[in-house]
């Protein structure tokens, strides 16, 4: 796991917090906004400051992903078993694969990589400059992390750059690590649901799409390597772990072309549709837990839930208070995807297509769950006719969300009526969360 102390990372010295905005988007390759999950985070628009009228009361909540990462076990052994065949070839008839001859593989595993410590020690000088008018010293963040230690150094790194940008004025801590073992309560993990299956077919499909002439190439140019279709994305993500862990483009890149990367996100973003989105019947309700949890904050009552949450941690106002003005939590993207349905956000008309990627989706991977992506629920007081009422928005990495099932469509919502909005967590899941352990 990696770690930042004194906002230096072995010798790296973070961005200030001044040139965050400039930097936010580190630009490897052109190809790495169609990385899927794997995609370096990036604002997706310029924060835009509450309309006028409008004060921001409680920065409730920042839910983020961890930082970057070297592949996890499951992905790396997958990764290696496809690398291996084009160095088996007997012969490279395309200059752009020499570099295998002597290629040797360095990628750690799951944890943090340099570049992943930097986004959230950015992410968290970037919320105090946004929100340093709601804290001072009896009203520091709250900080949750799921158990698992690239989320935990994520938060602990976030905590640092906070304490960086206030000039070490305030310095939160990890107030709550939540366990993911199979058994534990987790609202940060999606790890409640056993009877959930994703559903493979329609991204099996489009990869058997795109990637046949991919196949063909680096057959004719790696001789005797039989790649087959189901290597190519595992090639393909190689290029996206090799260049957040150097943080220079990896020469895998250069294997494929930009439209190549535009199928991979779209076959990405059929991954995710299905696993924990809307294209899985037990997919969304994986984030209810957590749902409610939010709601309890914008409304300062206590939890009202009975799917995922941990009920000794959420009744507890050490664990759990319902007074703070600014909360971080910090996840998983199956879990936030998961959230993001649970929610109503990014509704599909119809599921991403498995024929054809449409640039007009909404359903983008890279633009929901970047490494280091990050929702932002803001509950702000405006004054209508004089008089105040509390609204809400929630902002996806920057951008801000319709919330037409609760509003105008302007992004602005109404507190009661955002509430309101959240049916299917304040019915439990409307009996789905009882589906995921039926036998």
């Amino acid at each position: 796991m990696t770690v930042l102390l004194s906002g230096r990372h072995f010798g790296l010295l973070p961005r200030l917090a001044s040139e965050i905005n400039s930097t936010s988007r580190i630009l490897f390759s052109e190809s790495q906004q169609f990385w899927g999950p794997y995609t370096p985070y990036y604002p997706v628009e310029e924060y835009q400051q509450p309309p006028i009228g409008c004060s921001i009361t409680q920065a409730s909540t920042l839910l983020q992903r961890h930082g970057a990462r070297y592949p996890t076990s499951g992905a790396s052994k997958r990764i290696q078993r496809s690398l291996q065949k084009l160095l088996n070839a007997s012969k490279y008839t395309d200059m752009k694969l020499e570099f295998l001859r002597s290629y040797q593989w360095h990628l750690g595993v799951a944890d943090l990589v340099p570049l992943g410590s930097t986004q959230s020690f950015h992410s968290g000088a970037e919320i105090y400059h946004r929100y340093s008018h709601l804290v001072d010293d009896h009203m520091l963040p709250f900080v949750r992390a799921s158990g698992g230690d690239r989320v935990v150094m994520s938060a602990v790194n976030w905590t640092a750059g906070f304490a960086d940008a206030s000039r070490q004025l305030y310095h939160p801590s990890v107030s709550v690590i939540i366990s993911e073992a199979d058994t534990s309560n987790n609202t940060l993990k999606n790890s409640m649901c056993p009877n959930s299956r994703a559903s493979k077919n329609e991204t099996n499909t489009w990869r058997d799409i795109f990637s046949p002439s991919i196949v063909h190439r680096l057959n004719t140019a790696a001789v005797g390597a039989e790649i087959l279709s189901q290597d190519i994305p595992e090639l393909m993500s190689l290029c996206a772990f090799e260049t957040v862990s150097e943080e220079k483009e990896s020469q895998f890149c250069d294997l494929f072309s930009l439209q190549e990367f535009q199928a991979y996100e779209h076959y990405q973003d059929l991954q995710k549709y299905y696993m924990t989105g809307y294209g899985n019947p037990l997919g969304r309700v994986q984030g209810v837990g957590y749902v409610n949890e939010l709601l309890a904050r914008l409304k300062g009552t206590p939890v009202e839930d009975h799917t995922q949450t941990n009920t000794t941690l959420d009744s507890s106002p050490i664990t759990f208070p319902l007074d703070r003005t600014v909360y971080a939590d910090f996840s998983h993207d199956d879990e936030m995807v998961a959230i993001y349905s649970a929610l109503g956000l990014f509704p599909q008309t119809h599921p991403p297509s498995s024929t054809e990627a449409s640039p007009q989706s909404t359903w983008v991977v890279s633009r929901l769950v970047p490494f280091s992506g990050r929702m932002i629920t803001e509950k702000m007081q405006c004054f209508e006719a004089g008089i105040p009422r509390d609204f809400i928005r929630i902002l996806i990495n920057d951008e801000i969300q319709p919330l037409a099932f609760c509003g105008a469509g302007d992004g602005l919502c109404g507190l009661e009526a955002f509430v309101d909005s959240q049916i299917y967590a304040r019915h439990n899941g409307d009996g789905d969360f009882e589906k995921c352990f039926l036998e």
